[in-house]
């Protein structure tokens, strides 16, 4: 039976991507860029470093092996919708307890299928991330246009996402006490420190230094999220006070604050680094990793003379700074993810790095 198109996603430029829903039958206006991973599309979908953007994934095949209720990275899913080429709705895996399209209508997210994703993702290659509206197929291009120049992408992302009051994670035979400042915190993060042996406080992304101080923490933790790091500056702030008192590591937006905190610049990139497969220098041992990304801006290099940060990874690709440090007061992030799942896992490492690092300020406490 020939199916008719019953959706479409219109760009800024006018450029049309005919498709079929699927999870949500929901019109939404997002950020559009790309993802390249091969797996991993429930990560990718529940990450809250998504809100309000709409995810094409470059890989053909979406949905064969369902969604698994160990493997979310948030219990709210935020992302503004996904792009697929090809939706597989009767998936193969033991594991599964629900398809993706039932978790994208649980949680209002739009999908659609039967897209030409090569051509979509050669667009935001060649031209950037724009806004793009998904919506009826009846809906005109100029009514989508009109509404695409007349409406501006949120800048509250890290507010919504962040938790609204603290919680714990608790693990059995702990060692050190790690208070983690959720602006959009992936789980297996949590799980990772779990895993070594810390106790975990997630906080809000404004809970005051003082605050934090009184938790007596032996390191803090500044997590990934979304939008534009210079909009949060309670975690900025919290950062410039707490430098040199208690060891800091962050991922992702945290490393970009971390940069923003010292005096640096962040600038947005072109179409971003999202997928499992950038190639980074570890610049203090020589070593290559593979890592995953996903993430719009980056650290401006030239900003940071003078600050006392010291670039410590390069991303091969553009020769991004991929990961900071300030001996003097226990600090350094990376721009990528080590904990990344379903992987690859070359930069476990710096979670334990972050182990060391409160292990030596309890032995001088």
């Amino acid at each position: 039976m020939i199916r008719s198109y019953d959706c479409k996603l219109v760009l800024e430029d006018g450029s049309e991507y005919r498709g079929y829903r699927f999870g949500a039958k929901a019109d939404r206006l997002c950020e559009v860029v790309f993802n390249t991973s091969m797996v991993g599309y429930q990560e990718i979908v529940s990450d809250p470093s998504y809100t309000d953007q709409a995810v094409v994934m470059t890989y053909p095949i979406i949905g064969n092996y369902g969604v698994t209720d160990e493997d979310f990275e948030t219990k709210i899913p935020t992302i503004g919708g996904l792009v697929v080429r090809e939706y597989n709705d009767i998936p193969s895996n033991f594991r599964y307890t629900k398809t993706l399209s039932e978790i994208l209508e649980d949680y209002g997210i739009p999908g659609m299928e039967g897209v030409d994703t090569r051509k979509l993702a050669r667009s935001i290659r060649d031209h950037g991330s724009r806004k793009g509206l998904i919506c009826d197929i009846n809906v005109s291009t100029q009514e989508a246009v009109a509404r695409l120049t007349a409406e501006e992408l949120p800048r509250d992302q890290v507010s919504r996402v962040s938790c609204k009051k603290r919680w714990y994670a608790r693990t059995s035979n702990h060692k050190f006490n790690v208070v983690a400042v959720d602006c959009g915190i992936k789980l297996n993060i949590v799980r990772s420190l779990n895993q070594r042996h810390c106790n975990v406080t997630v906080v809000p992304y404004n809970t005051p230094a003082e605050t934090i101080l009184d938790m007596e923490p032996d390191g803090l933790f500044l997590s990934n999220g979304p939008g534009d790091p210079e909009d949060v500056t309670p975690v900025i702030e919290l950062v410039q006070k707490l430098r040199g008192r208690v060891p800091i590591f962050g991922i992702c937006l945290g490393h970009q604050m971390i940069a923003l905190a010292y005096g640096g610049k962040t600038y947005k990139l072109k179409f971003g680094h999202r997928g499992g497969n950038h190639p980074v220098k570890n610049l203090l041992t020589g070593k290559l990793e593979i890592t995953s990304q996903n993430h719009s801006y980056a650290v401006d290099e030239e900003s940071l003379k003078g600050t006392g940060l010291t670039v410590t990874h390069i991303n091969l690709l553009d020769n991004t700074v991929e990961g900071l440090q300030c001996r003097a007061d226990k600090v350094f992030s990376v721009q990528y993810h080590p904990e990344s799942a379903p992987g690859p896992q070359d930069s476990g490492y710096l979670f334990d790095q972050f182990i060391a690092m409160m292990e030596e300020g309890k032995r001088h406490a």
